[in-house]
């Protein structure tokens, strides 16, 4: 595969270089018919100008000059703009506020802006008060879409496990938004270096690539109008590629940022693990489940829910915690209770580690990586989440819900995919583990709440 992938990016490599060559041609070959370099320098001649001003110190600092104004306004754009994308997630007021100003300068032609920050600012810094009005809506609109498109079920596993802002931030967010903020910078980072030299242009900022640009056209010098254009092309590309690469690098550094220094806390001394139900009725949109139940748990007791598929196991387990409202009748838990999960659907971080996964909701000072050693090979504990069977992935989820400061542990279906050694491994693994916590644990097995000592309820 790493050969193929090799072979075709060499070979997108010499269709590019190929069509570069084309118009290089199709460019010489305009000039040389024209025959007036004046109205057409050829390619040789606007290397020879970029060959010629390379090397001089004006050259330099007049790149540095625009430079640091064009670099300076994307970055304040870019930081401006995912502030706001955060808050107008967050409140409809600040979007009904920010998204039409922010519309209307994303329609508002650069030139016209230009003239108005002329009259304002002066020439001096306009290019990088323009970049920073191109960048703002050119990034918050796509960072404001991405935190709109969460995974709403890792969402709800942050929720649960009660994950703290910089845990949510950066191992929710950041992967979340990210490859909207990446599409985006394709464009905005490109189209910044146009618009700040454009500015420039129109304003003529002494020591700037703008003024050196018009010069060039005054006095009708056409092969350093071209080399300029080059250059710029050329920065702005290296650019684009530096700030891209950046941020690919993000993640997955982000959220092992967050692994490395989660803090979730640790079991509290006194016990909040009771769980009470009166003729509690469970189901969605109106619709029940299954028939009322009644419950009556102590912290530290374990009851196993048996049942068909659809018998309402699943839908039970999400009202106890909290994730779906009850129909009829009463439960009560401690609000001081915390919970962690395995849910039926696997909802793990792909790109990190097993030890990632499970030290972001860890109880403060357990040895993740000894937990889970317990029920993974050892070859699988450093390898991205991605890369595991199923089974695996599942062993992973339950090491992390017993890793966790929890008082009530619900495990829906936590055998999926396991073979029997591997079932009474697990098993094995909750009995050592429970640490007097309460446990809810749906399954298909009528041996499970035997070797658990547990309770049985059957849902119908």
């Amino acid at each position: 595969m790493k050969n193929s992938a090799s072979n075709n990016r060499m070979g997108r490599l010499a269709s590019g270089a190929l069509a570069a060559l084309f118009w290089i041609a199709v460019w010489q070959l305009a000039s040389m018919i024209i025959a007036s370099e004046f109205i057409l320098a050829g390619p040789l001649d606007a290397l020879a100008a970029l060959v010629r001003l390379v090397p001089t110190a004006d050259f330099w600092a007049q790149v540095g000059f625009s430079a640091v104004r064009i670099v300076c306004g994307t970055a304040a754009g870019y930081a401006l703009a995912i502030a706001l994308a955060a808050l107008s997630w967050r409140s409809r007021i600040v979007r009904a506020l920010v998204s039409p100003a922010l519309s209307a300068i994303k329609g508002t032609p650069v030139a016209c802006v230009v003239v108005v920050l002329l009259i304002w600012f002066g020439s001096r810094n306009v290019s990088a008060i323009a970049v920073f009005l191109m960048a703002l809506p050119g990034v918050y609109f796509p960072v404001l879409k991405g935190l709109e498109e969460l995974d709403p079920h890792m969402d709800e596993l942050m929720r649960l496990y009660r994950a703290g802002t910089p845990t949510r931030l950066l191992a929710l967010c950041v992967p979340g938004v990210l490859p909207y903020l990446l599409s985006a910078s394709a464009t905005v980072l490109s189209m910044g270096w146009k618009a700040g030299v454009a500015a420039e242009l129109i304003g003529v900022p002494t020591g700037s690539i703008g003024e050196r640009i018009y010069q060039a056209k005054l006095l009708l010098e056409t092969a350093d109008l071209f080399a300029w254009t080059i250059a710029i092309v050329a920065i702005a590309w290296v650019f684009e590629r530096a700030a891209l690469a950046l941020m690919r690098v993000i993640w997955p550094t982000a959220g092992r940022l967050a692994a490395a220094h989660a803090s979730c806390g640790s079991r509290a001394a006194d016990a909040h693990g009771g769980v009470c139900a009166q003729k509690l009725v469970v189901g969605h949109d109106g619709v029940a489940a299954c028939g009322a139940i009644d419950l009556d748990l102590a912290s530290g007791d374990i009851l196993c829910l048996l049942g068909a598929s659809g018998a309402g196991k699943t839908t039970l387990l999400h009202t106890v915690a909290g994730l779906i409202a009850p129909l009829e009748g009463s439960l009560h838990i401690d609000a001081a209770a915390r919970f962690s999960a395995v849910f039926q659907e696997s909802r793990l971080i792909d790109d990190l580690t097993p030890v990632e996964n499970i030290a972001l909701f860890a109880a403060d000072g357990a040895d993740v990586r000894a937990l889970a050693s317990e029920l993974l090979p050892e070859q699988a504990l450093d390898a991205p989440v991605r890369e595991l069977s199923g089974g695996q992935r599942r062993r992973v989820e339950l090491v992390r819900a017993l890793a966790a400061p929890s008082d009530i542990v619900l495990l829906d279906e936590p055998f999926t995919g396991l073979d029997a050694n591997t079932h009474a491994r697990a098993l094995s693994f909750i009995a050592r583990h429970r640490d007097g916590r309460t446990i809810l644990l749906s399954t298909h097995d009528e041996q499970d709440p035997s070797v658990l000592d547990a309770r049985v309820a059957r849902l119908r």
